[in-house]
């Protein structure tokens, strides 16, 4: 660890160095700036290839609007007048402002209860928010000039920055209730308020770090919009963890010089142990993390590059800016000790870990009766992991978005009077420009067939590329897109319509997409890409522990531990959250369906942040082993000395991952929920109560193939420092 070396021997040109490197890296970040994820990165399956085509065209969707015009509060019928004074307002007002490419004539509702206008944006389908703010004035204008009537504006626009405006509120309440929590976790820890900051500051340094180069990085891997919450979910976590591993190492190894060792050696030697158990850790996360590129999907991408390029940072920051830190807090603190003594004042040594007693009331039984514990604690595992077997796995629509947003509640008010606006089957076909009217033809005798189906809404529109090559015929579904009579119109469509109609011309491609195909093709993308994703991190994982410890049995131990702990982890996600009993507790409106993107993210998220605890646990034990200890005594040691740390890592694990739960966005709420839990199980159960009672069964076995105390499994400190 020549990099900690030099850092604790010149502290403050390691300091400085650091927080020129996290000014430099947020300064170019801003400079250069992100790259965010167009339409084009969006398209998986059937449903992508379908807009290409009808984008290649000009027939790709445009961002749109619907300002709708119903009966004032209070009142029981529409002003029909007033409406349609109205109505003309907005459209007149609409139609002129430079953002809007047409606004519509206004359209009455069947039964009578509204009017709106439809209102299309200029741009891509994705760049709407940014162009919103007009609209909206001129309609709050349109609400004030007619006081009689309610006036409101909903669309995929103003609901995604109605989303966007609330998952900010939301991340700004889970800072301030993990920084706070975390603080205080660990003043309780180290009993000192500077060895308490010095986690904190590092891992918001790391953060600031990380989404600079983020930026830099979405030039490559484009931004979704979900880089910079990866970003400070894992960069919190993997953040403080880290430090903390470091710190008490270097509080114990200072107890056990007795000051007979200088600061520096001091953290020479913490760097020597737990710096390469954190190095280990950081590459094992940063590796599952990449496996997710294997998803094919921007927004696993993004989240890739986020856990990457953040816990990349915080291994860095532990290899350089900490060793200084500690050096200067380690020099200070014998500064007050030797003062101490010059006055005469009694100098109270610091203890040395231990473990305390409840871990050893806890591994009490281990050690006693190993087989027993063993097989209690898996069949847990497996009882709390069953409810998986009956896992949902949808895309959430845009319809489980909080009412807490106007356009959501105005979203509501629009689907009640337009059922036919709730979704949308396309069918996007492709030919020689001489087969226009044939192709139109087909077209037609499929919405003919179409019109009579209860699962559509009966009407269709057809339209036409400018160079004739090009159709798309629009037929509207009156279900919401999670709604299985909508996704049952799509298969008809897919599987009955198409095949029968313009399935049949030569030489014609076509593809179906549309609102319930986007939610129904990503669900069955992640399914494909999942069994890859999972091979290759249980691969990953085997890989990382044999080349750290040296051991295929330790490899095969840590694949069916991390398995466990997911498998707990989903079983709980989905008896929380696919069951209804939970909802008033958590706060949540339950779909009966888990989000598609949250088994993958906590399986690599997991995967990769349960080797902290791994590597840790297991490097401690080595170390007594080596030392000369048996198996037995070295994993009760081991487990003993490392678990205060572990828990005290776990503790701040579940705060800044449990304080995701209360967000208002249902998929974010599930994914911190199922990492904290998969946290909590991970460390409280497996690393204190299966993992000792698989290695006291597995004895001298646990090293195979390599011996006990042999150059194969030599410590990478001497023993005489563990």
């Amino acid at each position: 660890m020549r990099m900690a070396r030099w850092s604790a021997g010149h502290p403050w040109r390691a300091i400085a160095g650091w927080f020129l490197f996290v000014v430099v890296c947020l300064g170019v970040g801003i400079g250069v700036g992100g790259r965010p994820a167009t339409t084009e990165d969006y398209r998986i399956g059937e449903a992508g290839r379908a807009e290409a085509m009808a984008a290649d065209g000009g027939l790709q969707q445009r961002p749109v609007e619907q300002v709708l015009i119903t009966a004032k509060p209070g009142t029981d019928r529409l002003d029909t007048v007033q409406a349609a004074a109205a109505a003309r307002d907005v459209a007149a007002r609409m139609a002129r402002l430079p953002e809007v490419e047409k606004a519509s004539a206004p359209i009455r509702a069947a039964n009578g209860t509204a009017l709106r206008v439809e209102v299309t944006m200029r741009g891509p389908e994705l760049e709407g928010e940014k162009h919103l703010a007009p609209l909206l004035e001129q309609t709050a204008q349109v609400q004030a000039a007619h006081p009689g009537v309610r006036v409101e504006e909903t669309g995929s626009p103003s609901i995604g920055k109605g989303v966007d405006h609330l998952r900010s509120q939301d991340l700004s309440r889970t800072e301030m209730i993990a920084l706070p929590v975390t603080l205080i976790t660990l003043l309780l820890v180290f009993g000192s308020v500077a060895l308490a900051v010095v986690p904190l500051l590092l891992a918001l340094s790391s953060i600031f770090a990380a989404i600079g180069l983020s930026m830099l990085a979405s030039h490559v891997f484009p931004d979704a919009g979900v880089g910079t919450n990866v970003i400070l979910l894992i960069g919190m976590a993997v953040g403080v963890d880290y430090t903390l591993f470091y710190l008490k190492r270097e509080r114990e190894e200072r107890a056990r010089s007795g000051g007979r060792l200088s600061p520096v050696a001091i953290v020479e030697l913490a760097a020597a142990t737990s710096g390469r158990a954190v190095v280990v850790s950081g590459i094992a996360v940063a590796v599952s993390s990449a496996t997710l590129y294997l998803a094919d999907d921007v927004i696993f991408s993004s989240i890739a590059t986020g856990a990457i390029v953040v816990t990349v940072v915080a291994v860095l920051s532990s290899l350089t800016v900490l060793p200084a830190l500690l050096a200067k807090l380690g020099q200070w603190a014998e500064n007050r000790r030797r003062r101490r003594i010059a006055r005469g004042r009694r100098v109270r040594g610091a203890r040395t870990e231990s473990g305390g007693r409840i871990t050893r009331a806890m591994l009490r039984p281990t050690g006693r009766h190993p087989a027993a514990t063993l097989a209690v604690g898996v069949l847990a595992m497996l009882a709390l992991a069953a409810p998986v077997l009956g896992m949902k796995l949808t895309d959430m629509g845009r319809e489980t978005h909080p009412r807490s947003i106007p356009a959501m509640q105005a979203y509501d008010r629009l689907n009640a009077a337009f059922p036919d606006l709730k979704a949308m089957n396309q069918v996007v076909v492709q030919a020689d420009p001489s087969r226009r009217a044939e192709v139109a033809g087909a077209l037609r005798d499929l919405a003919g067939r179409a019109e009579h189906d209860p699962r559509m809404a009966g009407t269709a529109a057809l339209r036409t590329s400018q160079d004739g090559r090009t159709s798309l015929l629009e037929l509207p579904v009156p279900h919401y897109v999670s709604d299985p009579a909508a996704i049952a119109s799509l298969k008809a469509v897919r599987h009955d319509y198409v095949p029968a109609t313009v399935g049949k011309l030569p030489g014609v491609e076509v593809a179906v997409t549309g609102d319930v195909a986007r939610y129904a093709d990503y669900p069955e993308h992640q399914k494909q890409k999942l069994p890859l994703i999972i091979a290759s991190l249980l691969l990953v994982t085997f890989a990382m522990t044999v080349w750290a410890f040296r051991s295929v049995i330790l490899g095969l131990v840590g694949v069916l531990l991390n398995l466990l702990s997911a498998g707990a982890a989903l079983g709980l996600l989905v008896l929380v959250f696919q069951g209804t009993w939970a909802q008033g507790l958590l706060g949540f409106t339950s779909t009966g369906t888990i989000g598609s993107r949250v088994p993958l993210f906590l399986f690599v998220i997991l995967f990769g942040l349960s080797m902290d605890y791994q590597v840790f646990v297991i490097s401690r034990i080595r170390e007594a082993r080596l030392a000369g200890a048996t198996t037995r005594t070295a994993v009760l040691d081991g487990i003993g000395r490392s678990a205060g740390v572990v828990t005290s890592a776990a503790f701040v694990m579940v705060t800044v991952f449990a304080s995701f739960i209360p967000l208002h966005i249902i998929e974010m709420k599930q994914m911190g929920f199922a990492l904290a839990v998969a946290v909590l199980v991970d460390a409280f159960v497996i690393r204190i109560v299966v993992l000792p009672a698989l290695m006291l069964l597995l004895g001298e076995r646990t090293w195979w193939p390599s011996r006990p105390g042999s150059a194969d499994v030599a410590a990478p400190v001497p023993a005489k420092v563990g």
